[in-house]
């Protein structure tokens, strides 16, 4: 199963497109520049514990690498 999470690769801003897949469909929750932003998307998505599921690739997926680039 794929995870449910996902920070796409950086734009050239450096910014990364983070979705959340559920019931099969995938939501945009925004635009993140470092670590922080995910987190905080991740909590207005109701996962509190999102700092704790950002290293586990059951929950993230992190496509271009995990490392944050700017352009």
């Amino acid at each position: 199963m794929a995870a449910p999470i996902t920070v796409h690769r950086p734009t050239l801003s450096g910014g990364r497109r983070v979705s959340v897949r559920t019931d099969g469909i995938d939501r945009d929750l925004g635009i993140a520049f470092s670590d922080t932003d995910v987190e905080e998307f991740l909590r207005r998505a109701g996962l509190s514990e999102g700092a704790a599921l950002l290293d586990d690739p059951g929950w993230v997926e992190w496509r271009g690498g995990r490392e944050w680039v700017t352009g």
